[in-house]
């Protein structure tokens, strides 16, 4: 068996909230040799398979990363790029209206791009939506065992240290379900904040060409999507695909000062940039 295998093997699971899930007892494999899965004892809940993307160990421990996380993070990079792009297109036309029409043949390839991120950011807004959902239920059903104890307790059907032991437990629990509830709305707030008139912007392109876009970047998101909370840490994961956020991310626009400043153009400046142009029409 190979290092990377018995790196899994045998080891404690957790969320990255701090949650026991259970322990790793077997590894799914491809044909190739490949990790597709690890198996996880979870006691009562059975044998559950856990995608290998997913995964990462830390220490002691593997460490459980949501697929909300991983998709809404994607989400984020791919809409931040292609406003970036359309942003970029529109400086160009700015410092040089020869390049309108050129510029406008790309620019149709990122807007049908927005469009498409627009409909994959609605499902994405509705499966965090549902996990909010599940969270409240949980939250709910904790509180219902911690008052529970408290009432044992008053009624001296249990100790004081039993109550007490109950109480950090559950409030451990609750503490975890706050921190990525808090995650996830910041993670709607941001989604809902990428949009052109969020960026700072050159004089826009013809109005033809800006029109469409504002509705599809916003995915009409929902109020919920306005509130502002902290994000935490993911560490970095087994697999290369995944991302990490930032623990100082700000609720305002991801990268909303980067890109290139767009100097005067010089002839030369002109020609290189239609040269661009055509081999991107080209290529597209």
């Amino acid at each position: 068996m190979s290092e990377l295998k018995l790196e899994f093997v045998g080891k404690q699971v957790k969320d990255m909230y701090g949650t026991f899930m259970g322990k790793v007892v077997g590894i799914i494999t491809d044909t190739d040799g490949s990790i597709e899965s690890v198996g996880v004892d979870c006691g009562s809940a059975g044998l559950k398979q856990l995608p290998y993307e997913q995964l990462l160990v830390q220490g002691d421990y593997v460490i459980y990363i949501p697929r909300w996380r991983l998709d809404a993070q994607k989400l984020l990079r791919q809409k931040n790029l292609t406003l970036q792009r359309i942003k970029g297109l529109q400086d160009i036309v700015a410092e040089n209206d020869l390049m309108k029409d050129d510029a406008e043949l790309v620019y149709l390839k990122y807007e049908k791009r927005l469009n498409d991120l627009g409909e994959i950011e609605k499902s994405v807004n509705e499966k965090l939506q549902a996990r909010l959902n599940e969270l409240d239920t949980e939250n709910r059903s904790i509180k219902t065992v911690l008052f529970d104890a408290k009432l044992q307790f008053r009624s001296n059907e249990i100790t004081e240290e039993a109550y007490h032991q109950i109480s950090t437990h559950t409030n451990e629990l609750i503490e975890h379900i706050t921190i990525e509830k808090s995650e996830i709305n910041n993670v709607k707030m941001r989604l809902t904040q990428q949009t052109l008139e969020n960026i700072a912007l050159t004089p826009r392109l013809p109005t033809t060409m800006s029109t469409s876009n504002t509705k599809a970047a916003t995915g009409e998101s929902s109020p919920q999507q306005l509130e502002s909370t902290p994000t935490i840490s993911t560490p970095q994961l087994a697999n290369a695909d995944a991302t990490e956020y930032s623990p100082t991310d700000n609720p305002a626009i991801e990268n909303s000062s980067e890109g290139k400043i767009i100097t005067k153009a010089t002839k030369r400046e002109s020609d290189s940039d239609a040269s661009w142009l055509n081999q991107v029409i080209q290529n597209d």
